[in-house]
């Protein structure tokens, strides 16, 4: 499939709309995906990479140089991208070598172990809030499900015991704004927020003041879902971490980008703009229960060196799992 003459390298939400708003009434009762791998709520799906990659392996068969191509052509069509692809492979193939093996099976477990290793040297470890008030600016493009995301989390933060307040920093849609109001209500959250074009930096500000004023444990800041395009609009962000840094020094402790895992090796692209332009400390994968490809994950930790740190495992409140990269392999490469 690929041109390999080259020397091989050494071995719940308010809406699915964004202008409709659902009333507190309607939105999604607290839920948890059944079974699922590793504990991150995931089911196998037929149609995913797995699946693709069992028909390749077949039953105990040898692993032959046509089982190799076969798992290159399936890790690209599962969004692993070309180049981690080609590199991945390699790193496979070495490891399958060195064990002597001939089955398969082993060539499998090869498979799983590299790329393990590659999601672990990305930083993969678990989420620490930091000392209060640590402040959490949420970045992503519209549609990503980056507000649902910040209920999530605080949510989640907040069944920790940690108190917590949301900032509408969305200033460019009045929509947005009111989402995380609905949100806020929802949860018992206060949520500082001004009218709608209002300076987005200014709303950051108000947030961090008031998380420090009134004893927080932490602020999760939402911004503008721009397109990774739009130079201007990416400036805006870095201007909304320095206030952040020059308010409260040593903040924001977590810039996360929330992707959508169904957008393939566009979400590299997006991955790549939001981290030169403000800083991104991690990544939250959501939709992963929506797509049978999920292998941009591996893509973003091994081309950029991004933590996944949570990944969106439904549409209830409680549908958000950190992030195991043993749970995702399992589920990446199940059948």
């Amino acid at each position: 499939m690929f041109d390999r003459r080259r020397q091989r390298r050494g071995t719940a939400r308010p809406s699915s709309n964004p202008g409709e708003l659902l009333p507190p009434a309607t939105m999604p009762r607290p839920s948890r995906a059944p079974g699922g791998l590793g504990g991150l709520g995931l089911r196998a799906r037929h149609s995913g990479l797995g699946a693709r990659l069992r028909s390749i392996f077949g039953s105990g068969a040898e692993a032959s140089a046509a089982t190799w191509d076969g798992i290159e052509e399936a890790l690209v069509a599962g969004d692993v991208g070309p180049t981690t692809t080609l590199e991945v492979v390699d790193g496979a193939r070495t490891r399958y070598v060195k064990s002597g093996g001939r089955s398969a099976d082993l060539a499998r477990s090869a498979l799983a172990d590299e790329i393990r290793d590659r999601l672990s040297g990305a930083g993969v470890r678990g989420f620490e809030l930091g000392p209060p008030p640590a402040v959490l600016l949420f970045i992503g493009v519209n549609g990503s499900g980056k507000t649902t995301t910040i209920a999530k989390l605080a949510a989640r933060l907040q069944r920790e015991g940690r108190t917590i307040a949301l900032a509408a920093a969305d200033t460019f849609r009045a929509a947005a704004i009111e989402q995380l109001r609905i949100w806020g209500e929802q949860l018992g959250m206060p949520v500082i927020a001004q009218r709608a074009g209002a300076d987005p930096g200014a709303v950051a500000f108000d947030a961090v003041t008031a998380a420090e004023s009134r004893g927080l444990d932490a602020v999760l800041i939402d911004t503008a879902g721009r397109l990774q395009n739009k130079t201007q609009l990416m400036a805006e962000l870095g201007k909304i971490r320095r206030i952040v840094e020059r308010r409260l020094p040593g903040q924001p402790r977590h810039v996360l980008l929330v992707l959508d895992a169904t957008t393939g090796q566009n979400g590299l692209a997006q991955a790549e703009a939001f981290s030169q332009q403000a800083g991104v400390t991690g990544v939250i994968l959501t939709k992963l229960d929506g797509t049978a490809k999920g292998g941009i994950a591996v893509a973003i930790a091994d081309r950029l060196r991004l933590p996944i740190v949570f990944v969106g495992v439904g549409e209830g409140i409680e549908d958000l799992a950190p992030f195991d990269a043993g749970a995702y392999v399992e589920w990446l490469l199940a059948a």
